[in-house]
């Protein structure tokens, strides 16, 4: 666990163990493109301005193709938050700034059966040789955010909140291997090793669009 994950967690509990006697304190569930989460919402003593702290988690699972080569993919969201919201008088309207600790990471397997060669950095290498290729993305571990949102709720109770947003997490990191690698002579590896980091490179090209991350969704609350 990283320094703002556990001030995130420092945070939460200050919220929960203050909410009840100084101001307004809510928790909620959510689901959006973060994953599923939860989240707890203080409001100060302070109009019309609230902070809330939560988590967010999912992995999903697909098969794609990334510069020629077809992968199955695991996106592994996974982030803690926390925000200031800002509101806006007689309005479900209000701002919002954050900052993320960001475990999002991008897992890659490439989807070639043995007998078969990969093109690999306009290389073709022998499966039967290198192996499979097997990579994962990372992103910045402290990722800001900001975003609008709308709280809707009857009697100041419960309620449903929507969320929109982007989360800058910055352009990803791959780090990439054949999974037969340490077999090889060294000769091959000389061979081979150029063409996996030009492929390396070009996955990073093929994922910098997930720098920024757009952030739906939908929550439902309940206030104290």
């Amino acid at each position: 666990m990283d320094v703002f994950r556990i001030k995130t967690a420092l945070a939460a509990i200050a919220l929960f163990a203050s909410g009840t006697a100084l101001a307004d304190f809510g928790v909620g569930v959510k689901a959006g493109t973060l994953g599923l989460g939860v989240e707890g919402r203080w409001e100060p003593p302070v109009p019309w301005f609230d902070f809330r702290v939560g988590l967010n988690q999912y992995d999903f699972a697909q098969e794609i193709k990334l510069s020629g080569i077809d992968y199955d993919s695991t996106l592994m969201l996974d982030n803690y938050y926390l925000t200031g919201n800002l509101k806006f008088p007689a309005s479900p309207l209000r701002l919002t700034v954050g900052a993320y600790s960001n475990g999002n990471e991008v897992e890659l397997y490439s989807r070639v059966p043995d007998g078969f060669e990969l093109n690999v950095g306009g290389l073709s290498v022998p499966v039967a040789d290198a192996g499979a290729l097997r990579g994962t993305a990372t992103f910045d571990d402290t990722a800001p955010y900001v975003g609008v949102g709308f709280d809707f709720e009857v009697l100041g109770k419960a309620g449903i909140n929507f969320d929109f947003g982007v989360l800058w997490q910055n352009a990803p990191i791959v780090g990439l291997e054949a999974t037969s690698w340490d077999e090889l002579p060294p000769i091959v590896q000389d061979f081979v090793g150029p063409a996996i980091e030009a492929e390396r490179r070009e996955l990073e090209d093929d994922l910098s669009a997930f720098k920024a991350w757009p952030v739906v969704s939908l929550s439902f609350v309940y206030n104290f």
